[in-house]
């Protein structure tokens, strides 16, 4: 597997994952404009949705869509060092991108900051755990031999922590910063991102420590040998 290739993959899908949550997040207010609750379904079950597919398309080449799950696959021997920069880089750089497509499409500015304040140690709680979750979701499968389960296992366990946890299961550095350039119903103010990021960083450390503890090594390379099969 090419870098090139791995790069274009993170950039692309990144970009695609933060067009659906912003999107679906601008649609879902003007749908339903006085039920918030609704808002949050329609949101979470597009995010899941959007998972899922783009997973499967991606997933032969590169499916991460997220720095912690690229320092994850760093530390557990599935990405080399040298490559975890770029493919980061591309996925910050693909989640501003869908951030600003997103905007334009519901006819907004292309950027705008957002004032959502999303702060409290509940909701820093609640990040550790959505983060550890998914982590323990992607890893799990993919050490157990089930790389075929991971866009399914993915999608439905996101839209599921939309509503466990308090924080609405940001879970991803690069989603989150990218949300902070919509002004809308998903959007995040700077002030609250580097908490945000800061507990996901600990809920992915977490995650590592677990999957080590409930999976045996020989599986460690799956995903590897299936990407390399498939590619």
């Amino acid at each position: 597997m090419t870098l090139g290739r791995r790069v274009a993959a993170e950039f692309v899908g990144t970009a695609f994952l933060v067009a659906a949550v912003i999107g679906s997040g601008i649609a879902a207010s003007r749908l339903s404009p006085d039920d918030i609750g609704l808002q949050l379904l329609e949101n979470s079950l597009i995010t899941g949705a959007a998972l899922v597919a783009l997973i499967l398309a991606l997933q032969p080449v590169s499916a991460a869509f997220n720095p912690v799950v690229t320092v994850a696959e760093v530390i557990l021997g599935l990405v080399r060092k040298e490559d975890a920069l770029p493919v980061i880089a591309a996925q910050f750089a693909g989640g501003f991108l869908g951030a600003v497509v997103a905007n334009l499409m519901f006819d907004l500015d292309a950027v705008t900051i957002s004032t959502h304040e999303r702060t409290g140690s509940d909701l820093w709680l609640g990040e550790v755990v959505a983060t550890l979750g998914l982590l323990l979701v992607i890893f799990g499968s993919v050490r157990s031999g089930r790389t075929d389960t991971v866009a399914y296992a993915v999608g439905g366990y996101i839209t599921a922590a939309y509503w466990f946890t308090s924080s609405t299961s940001f879970a991803n550095p690069a989603v989150t910063v990218s949300r902070i350039f919509s002004d809308t119903f998903a959007g995040i103010a700077p002030s609250s991102v580097p908490v945000f990021v800061l507990m996901q960083l600990v809920g992915g450390a977490l995650a590592v420590v677990v999957v080590r503890a409930l999976y045996p090594r020989e599986t460690l390379h799956a995903l590897d040998a299936t990407q390399e099969t498939a590619a």
